[in-house]
Parts: C-alpha cells; sequence; structure tokens
C-alpha cells in the first residue's frame, strides 16, 4: 500500500487539484497545439537528460496484458477514466476540459459535451467531441512491456490515469498510432515533436520504465534539436 500511495502522490503532483466540477481547469492557452503539454512535463533540456538516465532492454513479453474490463477480463490496468485523485470528475473528463477550448459541460456533470480541439498531432481543428479521444502518449502495452507487468494492478490504475501521459486529440490518428513507440510512430505534426518526446520521456523515467536501442535512439534524434 505505501508503493501505491507513492505512485497517487506523484501522479497529483503533475495535475491540478479541484474541489468539484465546476473547478476543472481549460488549457492555459489550448490554440497553442504545437507547444502543448500537460502540467508537469519537463522541458527539453531535462527530458534529454533523464532520457540519457534510463535503462535500455530489450521489451518483457505481452503475455498476461488484457486490457478489457469486460464480465471474467482480466483488466490489469483497471476500468478505464477511473476518478482516482477523488475529485468527483474521471480523468477523460478532466483531460477534454484541460485541451479543449470552448468548453460545455453536461448539465450538473463534470463531463464535456461541447468542445474545440486545436489536434496536436495532426494539426487539425476538431469541433465534435465524439471524434476525440484520450491518448496514452505512452501506450499502455509499452508499459507493462516495460516494466509495469511486475506491478499491483492498483499501481498499474494509478499509472493509466496520469493526467501527464494523457492528451485529448483525434480519435482517428489514436487509432493509427495503436500501442506503437516513438521509433514506430511519431504524430504527423511535425511540430509536436519535441512536445511529444518530452510527455513520453518524462512518463518512462517518472515510473523508472526500460527503453529499447531503437526507441532510445529516436527519441535523442527528435529532441536533439529542441529548445
Amino acid at each position: 500500500m505505501r508503493a501505491l500511495a507513492v505512485l497517487i502522490a506523484v501522479l497529483l503532483s503533475g495535475s491540478v487539484f479541484l474541489s468539484g466540477c465546476a473547478s476543472l481547469p481549460a488549457a492555459t492557452d489550448p490554440g497553442s497545439a504545437s507547444d502543448r503539454v500537460p502540467p508537469g512535463t519537463a522541458d527539453s533540456a531535462t527530458a534529454r537528460t533523464r532520457l540519457g538516465a534510463l535503462t535500455v532492454a530489450e521489451p518483457g513479453s505481452l503475455d498476461g496484458y488484457v486490457r478489457d474490463c469486460d464480465e471474467g477480463a482480466a483488466c490489469v490496468f483497471g476500468q478505464p477514466w477511473s476518478d482516482v485523485d477523488g475529485d468527483g470528475c474521471d480523468q477523460r473528463s478532466q483531460v477534454l476540459a484541460r485541451d479543449l477550448a470552448n468548453v460545455v459541460r453536461k448539465e450538473g456533470r463534470c463531463g464535456v459535451k461541447e468542445g474545440t480541439l486545436h489536434d496536436p498531432y495532426t494539426g487539425d481543428t476538431v469541433t465534435s467531441v465524439s471524434k476525440i479521444q484520450i491518448d496514452h502518449v505512452v501506450p499502455l502495452a509499452e508499459m507493462w512491456r516495460s516494466g509495469a507487468a511486475g506491478w499491483t494492478r492498483e499501481q498499474r490504475t494509478a499509472a493509466a490515469n496520469d493526467l501527464r501521459n494523457l492528451v485529448a486529440v483525434q480519435g482517428r490518428i489514436n487509432q493509427s498510432k495503436g500501442d506503437k513507440t516513438p521509433d514506430e510512430w511519431m504524430p504527423p505534426n511535425a511540430g509536436y515533436g519535441c512536445a511529444y518526446a518530452r510527455i513520453y520521456v518524462g512518463v518512462k523515467a517518472e515510473y523508472a520504465l526500460t527503453v529499447t536501442a531503437v526507441e532510445r535512439a529516436a527519441l535523442e534524434r527528435t529532441l536533439a534539436p529542441c529548445q
């Protein structure tokens, strides 16, 4: 339980404490998609340093990884979008409220029914909330392969809902990415490469996850010119 408490404290350190749905924050500048990152994301210089300190290892097996939470399924990262910080609002709604402009919430609820997304991955503007998904920048399957397989389910649930690893994007681009790592996939909007790499490295470092040699090389190339 002590390990779980530490993980939850880490999770909350990068987010804003909320006292209810009405206090959900919007992004500081939702229109600046090219450099928008979750609060708590390290700058480029720090990301380069942290990347160099990550352990290089071959990816572990996906044996036992089951994201599905239907009856009888393993559900190894817990129910999606749990309210892990106990503020009465699930993490998906928090990310939508943070990343979208012109947010309109459901009456009496924290859920977002309207808003405009300036998608950082593509540079497109999306006005239908139904076409927006929340991406785990470090995919959950990749977390499993690089260390999370050895965690408790409670620790994995906390990590899966860490706001620093969550970004609102177009559903189609999220589906295109799937579980790919940076050596296999980067946002088609090249202007977001630095921000994406900073988020990715920060999450890997925070949770002491490993990287493969090709994964680290791809991140090094991306971060090299970043200011």
